[in-house]
Parts: C-alpha cells; sequence; structure tokens
C-alpha cells in the first residue's frame, strides 16, 4: 500500500505540474480521484500500454472528461507519454488537449468533456465486449457527480442493467463540489447507491481515499456475474493540498506558482514512479461471418415502394455481406424497418428503446471498437441526441445514421413527429455526409456505399410510398446528383431530393404541356452536393434555380445549393421553396401544399421566374 500511495501522490502532483504549466484546467477534479486510479491501473486495469487499440484491453473511459490532467498523469506513469509532453498541456499542438481526443491520443477511445457521454459510451464497448467479440476486457467508466444529473446517465444506467452488463464498473468520483458549489446531493452516496440499485445495478460505497476499501471494491466488482456495478467513493475534491482541499473557488483553476510550489511539498515532491499495468488476456475475439458478395435488394420501376422499407432491406443485405454491421434502434425499429434486421441477425441488433441519447452513446462505442454501427429512429427525435452526434464527430468515430418520417408529407401525425430540422443539424457536423434518396433502388444503393463511410453519415428516408424511377443496379455515387429531365430549352433549373422530386416531376409534366421546359436535378447527395452540375444547370437554364425541399428553409438543401453556387463563384437567380409556417394535421398532399412545397407551388414559382 505504501507503493500505491506514493504512486497517488505523484499523479496529484503531476496533475498540478501539468495545470500550473498551462495556467489553466483541472487539478481539484483530477486530485480526487487519484488514489481509485493508482489502485486501478496497478492492479486491474489490464492494459497493453503498446498495443492500445488491442482488442482484449480493458477499456477506460474518463466520463468527467475535464480531470484528463489525472488522465495524462496516469499516462506518464504507465511510461506511455514523458515528462516534457506531459508538461505540454493544453499548448497548440500538444496532443494534451484540454479535454481527451482520439484524434491525437491512441490511448483514448473517445472525446469527453460534455458530460454524461461517457457512461452512455461504455455500455456499447460493453456490449461489444460481452455479446459480439465474447472477450473478458472490462469497462471502466470514471463519472463525476456533477453529471450524474444527466439524463443520458440514467438512460445508460437502465440499459446497462437491461443487458446484464457485469462488465461495466461505474466509478463516482463523489467529490461533492461542482463548478458554482455544492452537487445535487453533494456527499449523500446512500442516495446515488438507492439510485442505482433501483436500476438493477450492483452498488459499493466506500472512502475514496482508502486504498484497502478501493481495492476491495474492484475486487467485488469483478466477482458480479449479472450486473453492472458502480462504486460511491466519497472523495474531497483537492484531496492532499490542505489549502484547497475540499474548498469551493477551486474549480477549474490552476495553481498560481507559489500555491504548486507549496502543495508539492505537502505532497512529498516530484516523483517518476513508471509502473506496469496487468496485461490483458490473450484470448481471441469471437469469429465473424465470412464476407460475403453483397446483394443489395431490387424494385421493379413503376411500382411503389417506401425509401425506409428499403433501408431495412438493404441494411439485412449489409448484414449478409458483412459480420461487423450491428444496428441500434429506439423502440421504432417496426417503422424505420430496422426490425428486418432484427429478424435476420437477432444478435447483431441492440433494442434501445425510447433513449436516443443512449441509441448514440452504444452506437460510438461499438463503433470505436470496431463495429459498423446502423442507428435508427424518426428523424425529428436525433434532435434529442445531437450532442451525442457532435460529439461522435469529436470521437472520430465512424457511425451510421438513419432518419425517417421526415418533413409534413409524414401526414397526420403532426408537426411533433415532422422531421424538418435534421438537414441542417447533420450538414453542421464536423466532415459529415448527408444522403436523402427519391426511391427504394437509389436507396439501396446509397447504403451499400454508405457502409464504408468515415464519420458520421446519415440518410433520410420517407414514410410514404413513392414511385420506383431508377431500374435496379444503377449508381449513385456520393457527392454526385441525377438531372432527371433535360433539354436544350430548358429555361428554369428545379433541383429536389426525397418526397420533392416526385413533386418536381408533376410539375415538370404540367409545364411540359404548356410549353415551358425545366430541368429537374435529384440532388440525392446533399453533403457533398455535386457543385459542377449545378453551376452547369444554372448556366444553361438562364440563371433561374428553384429549390424545393421538405424541410425548414434553414440549414437544408436550399442553402446547401446557395453555398455551391457561392463556391463556384456562380451568381444565378435562387428561389427557395421550403416548409413555411407551423404545421398541424392532415394528409401529405394537404400538408406539401400549404407548406408551399407540391408541384403547384414549383410550377407557380418557374412561371414567376419566367
Amino acid at each position: 500500500m505504501s507503493d500505491l500511495r506514493e504512486l497517488a501522490a505523484q499523479l496529484r502532483v503531476d496533475s498540478i505540474r501539468c495545470t500550473t504549466a498551462a495556467g489553466s484546467g483541472h487539478p481539484t477534479s483530477s486530485m480526487s480521484a487519484a488514489d481509485l486510479m493508482a489502485v486501478l491501473m496497478t492492479k486491474h486495469l489490464r492494459f497493453d500500454w503498446a498495443n492500445p487499440h488491442r482488442p482484449q484491453n480493458d477499456r477506460l473511459v474518463f466520463s468527467k472528461g475535464h480531470a484528463c490532467p489525472l488522465l495524462y498523469a496516469m499516462y506518464k506513469a504507465a511510461g506511455a507519454i514523458d515528462e516534457k509532453e506531459l508538461l505540454s498541456l493544453r499548448k497548440l499542438g500538444s496532443r494534451l488537449q484540454g479535454h481527451p481526443n482520439p484524434h491525437v491520443l491512441p490511448y483514448v477511445d473517445v472525446a469527453t468533456g460534455s458530460l454524461g457521454q461517457g457512461l452512455p459510451i461504455g455500455v456499447g464497448m460493453a456490449l461489444n465486449g460481452k455479446y459480439l467479440d465474447k472477450l473478458p476486457y472490462r469497462v471502466w467508466v470514471v463519472l463525476g457527480d456533477s453529471e450524474m444529473a444527466e439524463g443520458s446517465i440514467w438512460e445508460a444506467f437502465d440499459k446497462a442493467s437491461h443487458y446484464k452488463l457485469n462488465n461495466l464498473i461505474g466509478i463516482l468520483d463523489m467529490n461533492r463540489l461542482g463548478q458554482r458549489g455544492e452537487t445535487d446531493l453533494g456527499w449523500n452516496g446512500p442516495a446515488y447507491a438507492a439510485r442505482a440499485r433501483a436500476f438493477g445495478w450492483h452498488a459499493i460505497e466506500i472512502d475514496g481515499h482508502n486504498l484497502d476499501a478501493i481495492e476491495r471494491a474492484y475486487a467485488e466488482a469483478l466477482n458480479q456475474t449479472d450486473k453492472p456495478t458502480c462504486i460511491i467513493a466519497k472523495t474531497e475534491k483537492g484531496h492532499g493540498f490542505s489549502q484547497i482541499a475540499n474548498k469551493d473557488g477551486w474549480h477549474g483553476k490552476a495553481l498560481p506558482p507559489d500555491m504548486e510550489k507549496a502543495a508539492l511539498a505537502e505532497l512529498g515532491g516530484v516523483r517518476h514512479i513508471v509502473i506496469a499495468s496487468p496485461k490483458p488476456e490473450d484470448k481471441q475475439p469471437a469469429p465473424q461471418s465470412a464476407p460475403q458478395p453483397l446483394k443489395l435488394p431490387s424494385y421493379e420501376v413503376g411500382k411503389k415502394e417506401a425509401t425506409r422499407k428499403a433501408y431495412g432491406d438493404a441494411l439485412v443485405a449489409l448484414g449478409a455481406a458483412r459480420g461487423d454491421v450491428v444496428a441500434l434502434d429506439g423502440e421504432v425499429s417496426n417503422s424505420t424497418h430496422a426490425d428486418e434486421f432484427k429478424k435476420a441477425y437477432p444478435d447483431r441488433f441492440f433494442e434501445m428503446f425510447i433513449a436516443e441519447q443512449q441509441v448514440l452513446g452504444a452506437a460510438v462505442g461499438l463503433a470505436v471498437l470496431g463495429k459498423r454501427a446502423f442507428a435508427s429512429t424518426f428523424a425529428a427525435f436525433f434532435t434529442r441526441a445531437y450532442d451525442q452526434i457532435r460529439m461522435a464527430a469529436v470521437s472520430n468515430a465512424t457511425i451510421h445514421l438513419s432518419g425517417s418520417h421526415a418533413g409534413v408529407s409524414i401526414g397526420e401525425d403532426g408537426p411533433s413527429q415532422m422531421a424538418l430540422e435534421d438537414l441542417a443539424m447533420m450538414r453542421a457536423v464536423c466532415d459529415s455526409t448527408v444522403l436523402y434518396p427519391s426511391d427504394a433502388n437509389q436507396t439501396a444503393q446509397l447504403l451499400g456505399q454508405m457502409v464504408d463511410l468515415k464519420g458520421v453519415s446519415y440518410i433520410r428516408t420517407t414514410r410514404e410510398k413513392t414511385t420506383i424511377l431508377y431500374p435496379p443496379g444503377e449508381k449513385f455515387p456520393i457527392g454526385g446528383s441525377r438531372v432527371v429531365k433535360q433539354s436544350s430549352g430548358d429555361k428554369v433549373a428545379v433541383v429536389a431530393a426525397g418526397i420533392t422530386l416526385h413533386e418536381a416531376l408533376k410539375a415538370y409534366d404540367t409545364l411540359k404541356g404548356e410549353g415551358i421546359a425545366i430541368r429537374v436535378i435529384d440532388a440525392y447527395s446533399v453533403k457533398p452536393i455535386d457543385r459542377k452540375t449545378l453551376a452547369q444547370a444554372a448556366k444553361e437554364c438562364g440563371n433561374k434555380v428553384i429549390v424545393v425541399e421538405d424541410h425548414w428553409p434553414e440549414g437544408g438543401l436550399g442553402d446547401a445549393v446557395l453555398e455551391a453556387y457561392a463556391a463556384e463563384g456562380a451568381l444565378p437567380r435562387v428561389v427557395k421553396l421550403g416548409v413555411q409556417g407551423m404545421p398541424g394535421s392532415g394528409t401529405p398532399a394537404e400538408l406539401m401544399n400549404a407548406a408551399g412545397i407540391d408541384a403547384a407551388h414549383i410550377v407557380k414559382a418557374a412561371k414567376a421566374l419566367l
């Protein structure tokens, strides 16, 4: 235990040193959990530091990402980084950023710092270990007591017990003080324990600075057979330095040099202990099914099918071709048609129920451990998990999202179910791909490419059955578009996608009957968008362009088209037809007319331009 005390002191000292060198950071939040981490990394964290992505490694997630000075101090104690790098914390170009970031650090699986996300991601990692790879690694998640107020944490508590994730251990650093004072429950450990038990977890209350108690708690957690464990550790913020220990007002503040000197003296000075963590078990992941040629579904031209149904059919085809494809849904799989995958591959389908933040968290956890995770729900409900989507990009995670029931064209359900913001929000995600197919064959072809895309990709599907426009097997490259109707005499270009493409084709027929030729472009790839085709269309159609979309006018397809013209240096006259006013209930045709995005309004807009 004396060795562990020395290591814990070193972790505190290094947390202070690197934050003082940076002039900012969170030393006190790091110091409270140092004893917990000293015992963990010395005796229980089975990790090959020379091979951080080894599948057999335990996973460590700092959900309280602001305490990363402690994490970086652990890396130094493991010999993974040196003294010079430790002291580069928060400096431009340093791998040691203000919160953990896997873009630059191989020892970090996911970005944290937006509180409440580490445990939901840990659920996905634990699902992968227990049910897919079938490896005995454990997932350790360090939780802050402030983030226990986040609803996403309790979504994770619920799903972890539902799936009996005994390989998941939450370590609650209950240090009482948050950013602006005492936390919701302070040091009320029994309340945390009661809540954990109510959610089906094994709960252990300990003194988080008692090394013997910490060791016993970890051993007890590892003996669980069908329950996840939450260790509620009572700690002091700033523990180890009497001038700041358990004192309010020190959250997120580095010690000035004079206080650093006093703290290091009280903690016994600088140390350079290097320890060897236990090695992971040398067991191979469960074999996946052998890769097979991809056989996408096909649909007869002229018939009708919903693109959401094509999503489910194509997902099954991907599952047959690749054993790394997994699917998650938020209890709407009979509407998104992810249930088709569940029927075919129940061992690779995870129901997250009505918990969209957990759907995304689990998808990220599965993705960073090598699975191709497809997550689906109504497109409108992804807004609830937008922070998780944003953070997935920060995590450098590859996830594939499908949002169904988009726009006013869903009909009678009304505006609470209508995604009218999803294109805007998905386009805003760093390096994302946004797709909006108009028929079933196009959907299948796009999904076949989507599985290999990196980063966050999103496909928007339609509730209504739409006419099959394209023959089976026709190719639709990401970043492309399709000119569906054109002639040398086109006067206006109409750009549409999904449901509005069918309205544009109706408008084409009406205008053709009146002797007016228009060009119709299917912009199925909203991001990246086909700038070349758009520029050519404007040039050949008298610089008159109409964009029509089942979405608010802000941020969707219309703005994507305008951005494309700006990038090309073209200045056509662009009319945006988007949903105007808050919709209500009605038939799809009535609502599209009321929104100003049906064929009649396209015809009117074209005549006005001419």
